[in-house]
C-alpha cells in the first residue's frame, strides 16, 4: 500500500509518506475516546450510588462525556460512527437535563 501511495505522490520520499499515513491512522483511532467514555460512565454510576450530593460532579462528567462524543464525531470517517456519536451527544444532553435536578 505504501508503495502504491508513493507512486501517486512522486517526488515525496517514502519515509515521509509513511509518516503521513501513521498520522492519519493515529487521528482516526477512537479507542482512547471509547476508553475514556467507559471510565466516565463508570464514575457516573459510582457517584449515583453514593447517595449524597453529586450534582456538580455529574455536571462536570456530562461535559467530559460530551467532549468525548464530539471527538468521536470529529474523527469519524464512517457515517455509522457519526450517527452513534450524535446519538451519544443527544443522550448526554438528556442526562445533563436530569443532572440539573440533582443536588
Amino acid at each position: 500500500m505504501l508503495a502504491s501511495l508513493t507512486d501517486l505522490v512522486s517526488g515525496i520520499p517514502e519515509e515521509r509518506v509513511a509518516q503521513e499515513m501513521a498520522l492519519l491512522v493515529t487521528r482516526s483511532d477512537v479507542r482512547e475516546e471509547l476508553e475514556r467514555l467507559r471510565a466516565h460512565l463508570d464514575q457516573a454510576g459510582d457517584l449515583l450510588g453514593q447517595g449524597e450530593a453529586v450534582g456538580r460532579r455529574l455536571d462536570f462528567l456530562c461535559q467530559e462525556l460530551n467532549r468525548e462524543a464530539n471527538t468521536l464525531c470529529a474523527k469519524s470517517a464512517d457515517i455509522d460512527l457519526t450517527r452513534i456519536g450524535l446519538s451519544l451527544k443527544a443522550g448526554v444532553e438528556q442526562f445533563r437535563e436530569q443532572v440539573q435536578n440533582i443536588e
